[in-house]
């Protein structure tokens, strides 16, 4: 028997506009995860004991079934709805190393997992953790480069270089208010940015699936060495070493003063994987560098795709014309590093 209580809601502080709001959309969603749980031999525990995450971009549900274990739903706002398909199908593509959904419907962008078990996050690791995990995910995107076109078929956002080439230019179009030091600072910064992204093209190394927000939280453990990612709603087809971008800023903020030696040893375990194609590791450590300033464009793009947050958010257009964007842009493709 379904408990028709309404579910506890965690917003995180967000002032957002989303599906859940609407009686209609909340029961229908409820009831196609529990159809869904039921087919696949789990009964509810009740709807009064449901908890739910709200934000600007997505609706996730801990739906608590008879036995005590937990499944999770999650409804993604329409720019980042391509997930659904995306964990439908990598299961099959690289298996064991993701989770296999219980249900997924990719037209209304929903999908409901398993719970992900204990985290690399659980166990507050030193640096040494990340090593494992980083080396089977650098396995994973090699074996993903081969997915390219089904990847971009699926609806993942296309950020490879060469598209991301003429970023700077759609960047400062779409900004409003930016003060001059930072448009001549960005404008300065074009013709660099765009022999970056032809260097990335022309390297030999394939594009393939990047995460994009690869932090311990998503890196589910498994036993024997072996490690589960989830969470893609904001993966794109890019540059493999776009990926560390988000590890980075979490090794920085981490280890404080020991981050750049520890993100040193991390990043030449990630890429250690990738000298299987020829490249040294003095090429693939400046690869990773360009890398790692030409993302950031790409995250711009993400932030302000249209769709990216649920219609009717406050937040739809606020990013748009965000002058911290920008300062934080022109600091991030390394403008002031050289």
């Amino acid at each position: 028997m379904t408990i028709v209580d309404e579910p506890v809601a965690d917003t995180g502080g967000f002032d957002a506009l989303t599906p859940w709001a609407e009686p209609g959309w909340r029961a229908e969603a409820l009831s196609w995860a529990e159809e869904r749980l039921r087919a696949a031999g789990h009964e509810p525990a009740g709807r009064s004991a449901v908890r739910v995450r709200l934000r600007p971009w997505s609706v996730v549900a801990g739906i608590p079934v008879e036995g005590g274990a937990t499944v999770w739903f999650k409804a993604n706002a329409p720019a980042s709805a391509f997930e659904s398909a995306l964990a439908g199908a990598l299961p099959a593509w690289v298996p064991g190393q993701v989770l296999h959904p219980i249900a997924i419907d990719a037209e209304r962008g929903w999908t409901l997992f398993a719970d992900g078990g204990g985290s690399i996050a659980d166990a507050a690791p030193g640096p040494d953790a990340w090593v494992a995990p980083l080396q089977q995910y650098a396995e994973l995107q090699r074996t993903l480069a081969a997915r390219v076109d089904a990847l971009l078929e699926l609806g993942v956002p296309d950020r490879r270089p060469q598209l991301l080439a003429g970023g700077m230019g759609m960047l400062l179009a779409r900004a409003g208010g930016v003060d001059d030091a930072v448009h001549d600072a960005i404008g300065g910064l074009g013709a660099r940015y765009a022999g970056w992204c032809a260097e990335l093209a022309a390297s030999g190394v394939p594009v393939t699936l990047d995460h994009g927000d690869l932090q311990d939280g998503q890196v589910f453990t498994r036993g024997g060495g072996r490690y589960v990612f989830h969470d893609w709603d904001a993966a794109s087809v890019a540059f493999p070493f776009a990926s560390l971008v988000v590890t980075a800023r979490v090794v920085r903020d981490r280890f404080g003063a020991d981050g750049p030696a520890v993100l040193a040893r991390l990043r030449d375990a990630y890429l250690e994987p990738w000298t299987a194609d020829g490249h040294t590791r003095v090429q693939l450590t400046r690869l990773a560098g360009l890398a790692c300033r030409v993302a950031p464009i790409g995250q711009v793009f993400r932030a302000l795709a249209p769709g990216r947050m649920f219609p009717g958010s406050p937040m739809d257009t606020r990013a748009v014309h965000s002058v911290a964007a920008q300062q934080a842009i022109v600091a991030a493709c390394g403008l002031l590093v050289d």
